[in-house]
């Protein structure tokens, strides 16, 4: 059998070719690129010293994109209805997954985020992008059917979320998940003196995690203390030092040296490894990329009319350029160290699926006749 991939043809791949936006799915590409180039560049030294083989974290990366790039790309396929209902179907899972984490997960570095299942998974990264798209039909609803409460199931559902996350602890996907959900309710177009309370609720619960919890007091006193001119910390140290060092053109491929010093720099500290070796070129050339992604996404999206579309499109943009720029912030000082991976280029099996699902879903919901193919369906 052959496949015709002409304007007209009407198998799957085809119409996924002709309508899916060519300049996200180059961008995308790209992230995905560079994820495999800094992997080979920074892998190795933390395989070394940890004493496994070279390149194992560089064979189990490549898997993972394997296995990431067909999630994206099935994603990606669907229509508003499967996304939805896959959505909601996906919310419900990782929920489960997050509250047996408590129960029986492995506790590392003093945090509860992942199961062992013969393998480690983390479900936090697979709830972001499902409840966004779920919070999404929420407000979609409650504009529909003025009696449905969707407002107040998102309310319910966000701190019962945020909640689960705290418990384990995961700090920075409690803040990417709480400030997702408030963009998406002000683009909701919720009264403003509501959107008021809900915003100073937010602020409120951030002073008394600040104020309760040790763990986050050390990571906001660290980094103000580094803005404004104290000693920041190790990890943190040497991130600047790579930057220094680095220059607009880098060091050489192989020639860095923060990455044996870091022992995060094949997972969280990836972006200090990208500017010694490769340079401030590549830095700004990475942090355009996820600009692109967000802008075109929320440009795309603003030119639709339909809520859940808008707010979907919305949010899993801005939760893509959130947790990049809080992995970048975080290497610069500019920022609390967040232990965030960086979109779709940090090693790490769980952080790079469940960003696949996120941006396939994105390609998906600003693919062009995404409407044509749900006629039957406009809830």
């Amino acid at each position: 059998m052959q496949l015709s991939f002409s304007r007209s043809s009407r198998n799957i791949v085809a119409n996924w070719w002709w309508t899916v936006d060519k300049w996200l799915l180059a961008t995308v590409v790209f992230l995905l690129g560079c994820g495999v180039v800094l992997s080979l560049s920074a892998s190795p030294a933390v395989a070394q010293r940890i004493g496994v083989n070279t390149y194992h974290f560089v064979y189990r990366h490549g898997f993972y994109l394997c296995l990431a790039s067909g999630i994206m790309l099935f994603f990606s396929m669907l229509g508003l209805k499967s996304t939805r209902r896959i959505a909601i179907l996906g919310y419900a899972a990782a929920i489960l997954l997050v509250m047996a984490t408590l129960i029986f997960g492995v506790e590392i570095k003093g945090a509860r985020r992942w199961l062992s299942l013969g393998f480690q998974i983390q479900p936090s990264e697979f709830l972001k992008p499902t409840f966004i798209v779920f919070t999404a039909w929420l407000f979609e609803m409650q504009r529909r059917y003025k009696n449905f409460p969707g407002v107040w199931i998102s309310i319910a559902l966000c701190g019962f979320t945020c909640l689960l996350l705290l418990r384990q602890p995961d700090y920075g996907m409690t803040f990417v998940v709480a400030v997702v959900w408030f963009i998406q309710l002000f683009l909701a177009g919720l009264p403003i003196k509501r959107l008021a309370i809900v915003g100073a609720g937010l602020v409120l619960l951030f002073v008394i995690a600040y104020l309760a919890l040790p763990h986050v007091q050390v990571r906001v006193e660290q980094m103000l203390s580094g803005v404004f001119g104290g000693e920041p910390s190790y990890q943190v140290k040497r991130s600047l030092e790579a930057f220094k060092n680095g220059g607009m053109f880098g060091v050489g491929v192989g020639e860095g040296v923060v990455k044996w010093h870091i022992p995060d720099a094949h997972t969280d500290f990836i972006f200090p490894v990208a500017a010694e070796e490769y340079g401030m070129f590549l830095c700004l050339m990475i942090v355009g990329a996820y600009g692109l992604v967000v802008i075109r996404s929320m440009w795309l999206s603003g030119k639709d009319d339909n809520m859940f579309i808008v707010l979907s499109v919305c949010g899993l943009a801005a939760s893509f350029g959130l947790q990049a720029f809080v992995n970048m912030a975080s290497t610069l000082q500019l920022g609390p160290t967040k232990g965030m991976a960086l979109p779709l280029i940090s090693y790490g099996g769980s952080s790079l699926l469940g960003a696949a699902i996120g941006i396939g879903m994105l390609l998906s919901l600003t693919r062009k006749n995404i409407h044509a193919e749900n006629k039957d369906d406009e809830g």
